[in-house]
């Protein structure tokens, strides 16, 4: 087969652009279109278990609406992620913000109370109220529990918050549980930490794999959505080795191969492992995934819905 060029038109949708790339079928061009569809069958097959693992700055980085709309729409059985993330989702919950366009240096930006994530700002004033807020919801849990895990922490949270455009509410609403094996490593862990130095709540990290194994288990096919490297893509294919590995993964990510670190490694290496079934679909796309998640899941919607 010979490599088609791009053709570009004025009236053209994401879907289209995107199997515009298909027909070239090369290098990134031909990895996304590979993704989009592969993506669009998952998130449409009843029979398949979809795991969307997010690491990085996502939330911060403008992919909230998109993650929560695919859990609130139901294609997303299993969030995992990092601690970070769920707590600038509750930042915006509280209704504190993420901002832009600083020329400050970091010095300056320090003596005004704000933090810097690449291009991204957070401010203080907005964590002070995430801390008064999040120790409230605390106060709440532990009167009813002195021991949970993760999961049910991250659930009853969700249920006691009023957000409905946030991650941790809709998730909760509509019985998809977020796994954070890495919470404590967040600002949302560090209030917990503090949190227990005066009142009585233990987390079960542990007892997160009693339920993640019965979803595993329990699921005709899985497929992990992997946006980063790092704890949570370890963590969405190592809990399906139960199994003999995932039956379909996509990934989007920036980091490299050569160090040898799981955020860059090929999703073919996940079956010497047994945590991708040999024959499985794989598919990784390089990039920055702000830019190429957005892409792939406009064009998945649209091939669904020209299905329908």
């Amino acid at each position: 087969m010979k490599v088609e060029h791009i053709r570009i038109g004025p009236e053209m949708t994401i879907i289209q652009l995107i199997e515009e790339m298909g027909r070239s079928g090369v290098l990134g061009a031909g990895r996304l279109y590979k993704a989009t569809k592969l993506l669009s069958e998952v998130i449409n097959d009843p029979e398949t278990t979809v795991f969307l693992s997010v690491a990085g700055p996502m939330v911060p980085g403008g992919l909230k609406k998109v993650i929560r709309d695919l859990i609130d729409k139901g294609y997303v059985d299993v969030l995992i992620t990092s601690g970070a993330n769920l707590t600038h989702d509750l930042v915006e919950a509280f209704g504190g913000a993420h901002y832009r366009e600083h020329e400050e240096n970091d010095e300056e930006l320090c003596q005004m109370g704000m933090g810097r994530i690449a291009d991204i700002y957070t401010k203080s004033e907005d964590f002070e109220v995430f801390e008064t807020k999040i120790n409230l919801i605390m106060t709440e849990i532990a009167e009813k529990n002195k021991q949970l895990n993760i999961r049910d922490f991250l659930t009853q949270i969700g249920h006691l918050i009023n957000d409905d455009e946030s991650i941790i509410r809709t998730a909760a609403k509509k019985g998809v549980p977020i796994y954070a094996p890495g919470l404590i490593d967040s600002m949302l862990g560090l209030q917990l930490w503090m949190f227990t130095q005066e009142n009585q709540l233990t987390l079960d990290a542990a007892g997160d794999m009693h339920e993640l194994s019965d979803i595993v288990y329990g699921s005709g096919k899985v497929a992990t959505v992997i946006l980063g490297g790092g704890l949570p893509k370890h963590y969405a294919l190592a809990s399906n080795i139960l199994t003999g590995g995932v039956d379909a993964a996509i990934q989007v990510t920036l980091d490299r191969s050569e160090a040898g670190s799981l955020g860059g490694a090929p999703l073919e290496e996940a079956k010497s492992w047994a945590k991708a079934k040999c024959g499985s679909r794989l598919v990784t796309v390089i990039g920055d995934a702000t830019i190429i998640f957005p892409l792939m899941v406009s064009g998945a919607m649209e091939l669904i819905h020209k299905q329908d």
